[in-house]
């Protein structure tokens, strides 16, 4: 099969043809794999702003299951034990390395605990040096937005750390290591306390600009290859013998 235009012919070999429109259908696939991941990660985002702006629920004793309640506000009233708090390490604000501070709220009435993500806490000078976080005591009400993102404080890291300060913190870890009996989410705190913690949270990055990026990224090479395809298969034509 040849196509002439304007001196040029067009001269496809079929395993070449084969091969692009292969590659190109391959690329178009993981492109349209990419986007659908985008609209997943915005419909998530959606539905996290939506549940931060909806009242709150309360947080009983009776365990619950955690995916239903991602991103929602929770309020649980009880007394913190600050002695199984633990500090998450390398944590960053406005430029200064810190801790996070989770402590377990035991809730009221029973021998059922939630973590709570309590804030941000600046390091000492030296690193053995571990901040004085004041903890307030007695019976208080907690609201905040649970939190199941391994990123945003909690990581399934593996092995029982010891000691307070935790690079990562795992449920299955906490449980082994305070013996205490805890939701399967963590609370990251919203309401006011008088205990020097910075609170001002990021805002949650669910990765859609990246996977839109891929996205492109794949259409791009698909489109790539087709016009790759059709450079290498034009000739220019030779002029005709006087």
């Amino acid at each position: 099969m040849a196509i002439s235009l304007a001196g040029y012919t067009l001269r496809p070999r079929w395993w070449a043809l084969l091969l692009a429109l292969g590659f190109a259908a391959a690329t178009v696939s993981l492109g349209n794999w990419q986007s659908g991941r985008a609209l997943e990660k915005q419909a998530l985002a959606d539905r996290s702003r939506e549940g931060e702006r909806s009242a709150a629920l309360r947080l009983g004793p009776e365990p619950v299951s955690a995916v239903p309640l991602a991103q929602r506000r929770l309020v649980a009233r009880g007394e913190f034990v600050p002695e199984r708090t633990v500090l998450l390490d390398y944590k960053i604000h406005r430029g200064r390395l810190g801790y996070y501070v989770v402590t377990p709220l035991r809730i009221e009435g029973s021998a059922m605990h939630v973590l709570v993500n309590r804030g941000w806490v600046a390091a000492g000078a030296r690193r053995e040096d571990l901040p004085e976080v004041r903890t307030p005591m007695g019976t208080l009400s907690i609201e905040g937005v649970a939190q199941l993102r391994a990123e945003r404080a909690l990581d399934a890291g593996g092995g029982t750390p010891s000691g307070r300060v935790w690079q990562n913190l795992s449920f299955d870890a906490y449980r082994a290591w305070s013996g205490l009996q805890i939701q399967p989410l963590l609370i990251e705190q919203r309401s006011v306390a008088d205990d020097g913690l910075a609170r001002d949270w990021p805002e949650p990055d669910f990765g859609i600009d990246k996977h839109r990026s891929y996205a492109m990224q794949w259409y791009l090479m698909a489109a790539f290859s087709i016009l790759l395809f059709i450079v290498l298969s034009v000739r220019r034509d030779r002029p005709a013998a006087p």
